[in-house]
């Protein structure tokens, strides 16, 4: 009978071993093995080095190849990469299924690249996720087992237990940074139950992450370059061999995931001892329509910090019209002794002590473009073109305490958009985000709007960094005494999008750490 295998045809041959394969979706195709080692012909003809076509069909029905192929290009997924590709996630996959790498002990010292080779991979794998990605790591792989014992378990990889316990910080570095990010896309908090202990542990750790801002920053180049130069923040970017080709990328900081995840959690617990009543609802699943563009935002962020030089101009770490419309959320804030006493040196227990106050808020937002185009008229009788913006001299990074305008810059609203003039410069035109900006590239935005809270009204302006989208708002209340309050962060996600960050002060020194909290925003739907 196995002699008469010798008698198919190449591609029935094939066509049998590729429907063995896919026997089960989950996991690598193991169920091939036999199937090939039948005789001599069915291991020449289907071994993994002799049918790269065979393999890289496999990778396509368990793997998602959409997103690669939007972003890099069809062109560069040849039969060989592919299959290269489905041997090396399939090692992968084994070894966090293994959970091998997600606790440490005396013996653990040799491991640590290959720590940070499972979590880049495992990041870029959501990163491209349409479905298909995301059930091999969470259905297979358990990656969610992974990282509670990676986070929260008192021998977990990341030290963050250890550290607390002792009194310390626990690190950031490019692991941790990864890791919290990969937690918050594959956060599910309704598997948490209130009852058990582990939940509370969780939020513990989290709420260090998150609240701790004098330590965990934001953004890192530092939010205080509109513009900032390569050489301004630190070199230990990732570098992967990904689909046979070097990739350079850098997440930022792990503060924004870190405060969506303990925001999120702690609505889940119902029985919370800092928040009197459960926050608003947070959302990091995906769309299944999507196609596989949730992450998208953090795929251009990621990659543009990677690159040897930073953009001047707006990448694809944020998609014009994103902000646009209005938004519901909350913004926390520690006791002030109790904070105060962290800037001076007090240990992570205090803050976890602390007391955390919420207030609820809303905002609307609206997006103005500085465009390159053909001149136009922007309204009959303001007597006011728009022209081409190339060659006008571009807004100033400004003061980051300002959200990155000058002192003095004087901003008009027009129903066309801004008219924005700086000291002893001519007037810049914004457009606004419902006009025609077809075929015309996006010089810069600036995002207007007004919102209330417990607090009264307050009006909002800001600017957006063109090379990972950070977001910087001011908040200057309209009534009473309540000061100027500056609004930092991401917008993290597509059709369930966040915009989370954190707040400050504006009267402490730029260059030093003040007074800061939390917030979070998702959109009305």
């Amino acid at each position: 009978m196995f002699k008469s295998f010798n008698a198919l045809p190449q591609e029935i041959l094939e066509h049998i071993a590729f429907l063995v394969a896919l026997q089960t979706f989950l996991g690598p195709p193991s169920s091939i093995l036999p199937f090939i080692s039948i005789n001599r012909w069915t291991n020449s003809s289907l071994s993994f080095s002799s049918n790269t076509c065979l393999y890289a069909r496999i990778f396509e029905h368990k793997f998602d190849v959409r997103p690669a192929i939007r972003r890099i290009g069809l062109h560069r997924l040849s039969t060989s990469t592919l299959s290269e590709e489905l041997r090396k996630r399939c090692i992968y996959l084994k070894r966090i299924k293994s959970r091998i790498d997600a606790c440490t002990d005396e013996e653990n010292n040799g491991r640590d690249d290959m720590l940070r080779e499972v979590l880049n991979y495992a990041y870029l794998f959501m990163l491209e996720n349409e479905g298909r990605n995301e059930r091999q790591l969470r259905e297979y792989a358990h990656i969610d087992l992974w990282l509670k014992d990676y986070w929260f378990s008192e021998l977990g990889a990341s030290g963050a237990r250890r550290a607390i316990a002792s009194n310390r910080w626990p690190v950031q570095n490019l692991n941790t940074i990864i890791a919290m990010w990969l937690y918050w896309f594959l956060l599910k908090p309704e598997t948490y139950q209130r009852e058990k202990q582990e939940s509370w542990k969780a939020v513990d750790v989290l709420k260090v992450f998150a609240l701790g801002a004098h330590t965990y920053h934001l953004s890192s180049p530092t939010w205080l370059d509109f513009l900032p130069k390569s050489e301004s923040f630190e070199t230990d970017i990732s570098e992967v061999i990904f689909y046979s080709e070097k990739l350079h990328f850098r997440p930022p900081p792990l503060a924004v995931p870190a405060i969506l995840s303990f925001i999120s959690l702690v609505s889940q617990l119902q029985e919370q001892t800092d928040f009197s009543t459960p926050f608003v609802s947070l959302d990091s699943t995906v769309s299944k329509s999507l196609g596989g563009m949730e992450w998208e935002r953090e795929w251009g962020r990621c990659y543009s910090l990677g690159q040897p030089s930073l953009a001047k101009f707006l990448t694809l770490s944020f998609i014009p019209g994103s902000l646009e419309g209005v938004w519901e959320g909350l913004f926390t804030y520690t006791d002030f002794t109790a904070y105060a006493a962290l800037l001076q040196g007090a240990p992570p227990l205090t803050l976890q002590k602390s007391l955390v106050v919420r207030h609820r808020q809303t905002w609307r937002l609206r997006e103005h473009y500085l465009i390159s185009n053909t001149s136009r008229s922007v309204g009959s009788d303001s007597g006011i073109e728009i022209g081409d913006n190339d060659n006008v001299e571009a807004l100033s990074a400004g003061d980051p305490l300002r959200s990155y305008f000058s002192t003095g810059t004087f901003i008009r609203q027009h129903e066309w958009g801004v008219e924005v003039r700086e000291p002893h410069k001519k007037p810049l035109h914004y457009r606004r985000a419902d006009s025609d900006t077809s075929n015309s590239k996006v010089l810069d935005i600036i995002i207007m709007g007004e919102g209330h809270s417990a607090w009264g009204q307050f009006s909002l302006v800001g600017r957006i960094r063109p090379c990972d989208g950070f977001i910087s708002l001011s908040k200057d209340y309209i009534d009473g005494d309540r000061g100027k309050w500056l609004y930092r962060g991401y917008l993290v996600g597509n059709a369930n999008s966040n915009l989370a960050g954190r707040w400050r002060d504006t009267v402490s020194p730029v260059r030093v750490p003040g007074y800061e909290g939390c917030f979070t925003m998702t959109r009305r739907r």
